[in-house]
């Protein structure tokens, strides 16, 4: 029998070793053609008809192996044994670590951003001021070169961090961390030098005048944060804490983790309500009341450390940081009031909004394509795309403003105008005394200056339209080009001042019947445009309010975005999902939706199963060489484990973890004799923190041939409670219990049980139930899908 069972993994595994998959692990052949396709219709990670999992993925611009994490308890006799033994001072010490650490993570992030704003406005209002200066002076050449030479030089310095030192650090993070949030461990994403390249390189490009915002990388950066803690630090700086080992597990890093982005967030927005809202609509999938209140006290300290900030620089002392308290983008003072007329309008914003934020979507799509051909090409290639967007940028900056004739200041609003200092809506440039530049005064100033200015309220007659066009126009094309080169950016302002820009000019065009703030119908299409792309609602909705400290529009911002909401997601999915299947991340909320497609009721488990190869069992006590082979021919992370009490009788036992074996083997505790042990023997060799760790390699075990043919039992390492469903049961109710608990890994049992029948039929992953998997598979369930 020990033979058979050899010789069944032997011919079971035989060319598992090798990537059949059509997966291109050369970065640069992402750009070849075939069949007459351009290269920028082919499909960046190339699948075949077969129903296999496809474990690549593109991470920063490397095509890497991913695997996914076990969320699931894994209830083996060592884990048992090692919560009954624990004293209630060690479970106090547990409870009293996750809270403490998820103090840490608000407390570090709302310092970190508070720093990072500070450094941004400084040196964006060092930038300024000597660029106007030169402007005033009328040496306009030697300012476009200040302007372009200073801008070139931050943008060259976040790009080589990102280049060479941690390109996982290009982009905002948020996608990787929705995959790892929902079970897929994407590499050197939440390292120590991915934090510290964030921190610089998002100063650095926010700095520059590129059309990215710094919202998307605290989120990164708050991920970071959390993961870091979680182990004590990195590398020589690690803290070797005995508490911290009850954090060697997926499932508590994760919730940690969902801590730094929640913290994250709040400190883009200082919206403590929003960034937990966005944790649980946009990024995780799996969500349950304590985590809810760990999410709330990290982003209420968070909260608590902006506003020390914002006191301690308040009145200048720390150049323009704290401009507008917490609420950044205050339009509280604004009674709304609205009639039958202003419900049709903004009806109207946000069918725009849910058009164009689908178009960009579309449009970003194409870029992004385009985008990693030109990265696959190597280091300088990167580098060079970063730096011909950021000449293009700084040129249209400071060009376009010379475009637009200059506006008399009106006496009647009572402010200053004009403005030559770092911020202020009336920006002088290039005009007159008495007289401003409009369009001056929302591009020669930081993204969030220049959202406060949109969004400012009882200025109706402030912004022309020939410059909101304008604006709306580079602001559109220079979102559509600058988000994919290699330096750290956020989606979120940018989108944003592209739909308060549309929101003006709906106003502005309809300004006879519309009796709405301008400013507000700003905030109306910023909040419907970042429907309409990002597909947020809840969360969004939150975000909004807390920026705006406006409670009366409530109802108008909750219709705006559900109209969005709907009229993007009838062409497209959301960007953050678009740029996860552009990777090849697999994603829970992505491709295993809450409500399964209906053509997946017509199609078993059992059948799923059979389309793939044949699962690979080890027996209770298994021959060490069985498992050496088996373990260095796949790179399954799960076997079933098949008990056989007597001849003719076989039972599942479990299943038994790859990281568990590879352990077993690095440790040798070896039997001479195929025999169960008894239980302390395996409590003598491992605890449950020692299983927890996955550092160690199958090619880390060096092994004699008298050890190879020596035996290993197994019992005391396999999780006896798998989830196990029967072969009948429907792809759609399979897909439901996935994403409800989280799982790695489902096993399949046969509908009849027999002494002469195998009591497994298959094992299942997340990639198994993918929907085009599915379709490669069976084709004829294609045409279905496409007839309902």
């Amino acid at each position: 029998m020990e033979d058979e069972q050899s010789a069944r993994a032997t011919a079971t595994t035989s060319g598992l070793g090798k990537h059949d998959n059509g997966v291109h692990d050369n970065p640069e052949d992402l750009g070849s053609t075939s069949n007459g396709i351009s290269s920028l219709e082919q499909p960046l990670l190339r699948r075949n008809t077969t129903l296999t999992a496809n474990h690549l993925a593109i991470v920063g611009a490397k095509v890497s192996h991913i695997e996914s994490l076990d969320y699931e308890i894994i209830e083996n006799d060592l884990f048992k044994h090692d919560w009954r033994s624990r004293s209630n001072v060690e479970v106090l010490q547990y409870i009293f670590l996750k809270w403490a650490l998820a103090f840490l993570v608000g407390l570090l992030t709302g310092v970190i951003a508070s720093l990072i704003n500070l450094a941004i406005e400084n040196i964006s209002g060092i930038k300024m001021i000597h660029m106007v200066q030169l402007v005033r002076d009328k040496r306009y050449w030697t300012g476009f070169f200040y302007f372009s030479g200073f801008n070139l030089a931050l943008t060259f310095v976040a790009a080589v961090l990102c280049v060479v030192f941690a390109p996982t650090a290009a982009g905002p993070g948020i996608p990787e961390i929705k995959a790892y949030l929902n079970g897929v461990d994407t590499p050197n994403m939440f390292g120590a030098p991915q934090l510290i390249v964030k921190i610089i390189g998002s100063i650095c490009a926010v700095s520059s005048g590129l059309d990215l915002g710094k919202e998307g990388p605290l989120v990164h950066i708050g991920a970071c944060l959390a993961n870091l803690l979680s182990k004590g630090g990195a590398g020589r700086f690690r803290l070797r804490w005995k508490w911290l080992r009850y954090f060697n597990n997926d499932r508590d890093r994760r919730d940690l983790i969902t801590c730094g982005a929640s913290s994250g967030v709040c400190a883009a927005f200082r919206s403590p309500v929003g960034g937990i809202l966005f944790a649980l609509e946009e990024v995780a999938t799996w969500w349950r009341s304590t985590l809810l209140w760990r999410t709330f006290f990290s982003t209420a300290t968070v909260v608590v450390v902006l506003r020390g900030f914002i006191e301690v620089c308040r009145n200048g002392r720390c150049a323009l940081f704290g401009e507008g308290g917490l609420i950044i983008f205050d339009v509280g003072d604004v009674t709304v009031n609205y009639h039958l007329n202003d419900l049709i309008i903004v009806t109207l914003v946000g069918v725009i909004g849910g058009l164009l934020g689908a178009l960009y979507n579309y449009l970003l799509h194409k870029v992004l394509r385009l985008y990693n051909l030109i990265n696959g090409k190597g280091r300088m290639a990167k580098l060079a795309l970063a730096l011909t967007v950021c000449v293009f940028t700084s040129a249209g900056l400071y060009v376009l403003p010379f475009a637009v004739p200059c506006t008399p200041c009106d006496p009647a609003l009572g402010i200053a105008c004009p403005t030559n200092g770092m911020s202020g809506n009336f920006k002088q440039f290039n005009c007159p005394a008495g007289h401003y530049n409009d369009l001056a005064s929302l591009l020669h100033a930081t993204n969030m200056d220049a959202t406060r200015n949109i969004f400012s309220t009882g200025t109706s007659g402030e912004f022309r339209l020939d410059s909101l066009l304008i604006f709306f126009a580079i602001y559109c094309v220079l979102g559509l080009f600058t988000f994919g080169i290699a330096v750290p950016s956020g989606l979120f302002l940018p989108i944003i001042l592209m739909g308060s820009a549309y929101g003006r000019i709906v106003a502005l065009v309809l300004q006879d019947v519309a009796r709405i703030d301008h400013g507000l119908y700003a905030v109306l299409g910023a909040a419907a445009l970042m429907s309409g792309s990002m597909r947020m609602t809840v969360s969004l909705c939150v975000i909004f309010l807390e920026l705006t400290n406006n409670l009366l529009l409530l109802p108008m911002t909750m219709f705006v975005l559900l109209i969005a909401k709907t009229v993007g997601d009838a062409f497209n999915p959301s960007i953050y999902e678009i740029i996860l299947d552009l990777k090849g991340l697999p994603f829970l909320a992505y491709f295993l939706e809450p409500n399964p497609e209906p053509w997946m009721k017509d199609i078993t488990v059992g059948e799923i199963a059979a389309a793939k190869p044949r699962a690979i069992s080890l027996q209770v006590v298994e021959r060490v060489s069985t498992i050496v082979h088996v373990l260095r021919n796949t790179g399954h992370n799960g076997f079933p484990v098949v008990d056989r009490p007597r001849p003719g009788l076989s039972e599942l036992h479990g299943l038994v973890l790859r990281s568990h074996l590879v352990a077993v083997l690095n440790k040798r505790w070896f039997l001479t004799e195929k025999r169960k042990t008894e239980e302390w023997e395996a409590r003598e060799r491992f605890s449950a923190v020692e299983l927890a760790d996955k550092s160690c390699k199958i090619d880390d075990a060096k092994l004699t041939q008298e050890e190879m043919d020596m035996y290993v039992d197994l019992h005391p390492f396999t999780n006896t409670t798998p989830y196990t469903v029967v072969e009948t049961m429907s792809v759609a109710k399979a897909v439901v219990l996935f994403r409800s608990v989280a799982l790695r890994h489902m096993l399949i049992v046969p509908k009849y049980q027999g002494p002469e029948i195998t009591p497994i039929v298959g094992i299942l992953t997340r990639q198994d139930l993918r929907a085009h998997n599915i379709l490669d598979a069976f084709p004829n369930l294609a045409n279905k899908k496409m007839a309902q």
